[in-house]
């Protein structure tokens, strides 16, 4: 049996929140939507206004590039290791994603890396915490504000990290959350968008849900003596979240701080077993006032031999992967701009499991199982 990568926990918790949404009769968005936003918000430190449950992060980022307004000529600066989601929705309303390079160890970009990319067509920039990371999100938004230019931040992998005491996500003007079947809090698809501005919240609220104005929830379009009657003041798409996918993400949010301290401890058992293998580096240390979700626990090794150790650690049922292939590299966005951290990162690492389900014996398993690769290959070269 192959030791997955990710795997969400979910039980007879999660079943009897669904049982109780049966019996409701009422499926879609609804009161456990609002709670889990409520909720959700409480967890960032926010209010419930700055918070929109949508059906997936990707939907936060193309609502987020729709909200700031873009167009063609505009530029929006992002790391090129990221989730293509990101850049596809930069594209999509005619602007032009700009890629900077990253630190090689962290894979998260530094302020320098942003800066050296922004010129008077720059609209936005974009972030990932690279693993749940926070990365220099700090200095980062620091900049950002000086220059008066937007900051979004891909929070997608980190749903419980923080940097000096302020929750990933919080730091900029947009942000937005992936709670699909691969992720740390997971409600099968599902996402959650924060705005700063609580005008523009209301806004990204009314473009969730088909660009309606809705003054008491989404159940109740009444404008007039005929309640049938709709006030669109925006062209929109249905990207809302709803109480079936909600009452999962409730009880999902309530096992989150045992979930993050499992996944630290898969970690902890990493750092431990592999620090002294030869031609493996691990993850970086976090910094002082750093916490992390622990969505990835990646190694790097030399370019020459990473990709057949990943085939190995695959016939031995270990599966890994590399995430995320360089986007300045993909097809749709190829350019001949050359990021050597980014290109170099995507040779050498590799995403081992991690999650709060892995066992002692699956953690030696998989140490066991890189080990015995390493060694092999590095000895064939």
């Amino acid at each position: 049996m192959t030791i997955n990568i990710f795997q969400p926990s979910l039980g007879e918790q999660e079943l009897a929140a669904v049982a109780e949404v049966f019996e409701s009769n009422w499926l879609g968005h609804g009161p456990r939507t609002a709670r889990f936003e409520a909720e959700f918000a409480a967890h960032l430190g926010v209010g419930a206004e700055h918070t929109v449950f949508i059906n997936s992060c990707t939907a936060g980022l193309f609502l987020a590039m729709e909200l700031l307004e873009l167009s063609e000529g505009d530029e929006v600066v992002l790391p090129s290791i990221s989730f293509v989601a990101a850049a596809n929705a930069v594209a999509a309303t005619g602007a032009r994603p700009v890629f900077c390079d990253v630190d090689p160890r962290t894979l998260n970009p530094d302020a320098e890396h942003i800066e050296a990319k922004l010129t008077e067509r720059t609209k936005a920039v974009v972030v990932l915490h690279y693993g749940g990371y926070p990365g220099d999100i700090e200095r980062i938004a620091a900049l950002c504000r000086a220059r008066g230019v937007p900051l979004v931040e891909d929070a997608a992998c980190a749903v419980a990290s923080t940097a000096g005491g302020t929750t990933c996500g919080t730091f900029g003007d947009i942000a937005m959350w992936s709670f699909d079947a691969m992720k740390i809090l997971v409600t099968g698809d599902g996402g959650m968008l924060y705005l700063r501005d609580a005008d523009l919240a209301r806004r990204a609220r009314r473009l969730a849900y088909h660009g309606l104005e809705q003054s008491s929830g989404f159940s109740n379009a009444k404008v007039s003596h005929r309640w049938w009657e709709l006030d669109v003041r925006d062209f929109a798409r249905r990207q809302i979240g709803n109480d079936l996918t909600a009452a999962i993400g409730l009880v999902q949010l309530s096992r989150l701080k045992d979930f993050v301290r499992g996944r630290a401890e898969v970690v902890a058992r990493y750092d431990r077993a592999l620090a002294d293998v030869a031609g493996v580096r691990l993850p970086p240390p976090l910094p002082d006032g750093h916490t992390s979700s622990y969505y990835f626990y990646w190694v790097q090794l030399d370019a020459a031999i990473r990709d057949a150790v990943a085939a190995d650690l695959l016939a031995a049922g270990v599966y890994t992967t590399f995430r995320y292939p360089p986007l300045h590299k993909v097809r749709a966005y190829a350019s001949d701009e050359v990021l050597p951290n980014a290109e170099r990162a995507a040779e050498e690492t590799l995403c081992l499991p991690l999650h709060q389900s892995l066992s002692e014996t699956d953690v030696r398993t998989v140490v066991e199982a890189v080990r015995g690769a390493v060694a092999s290959r590095r000895a064939s070269t």
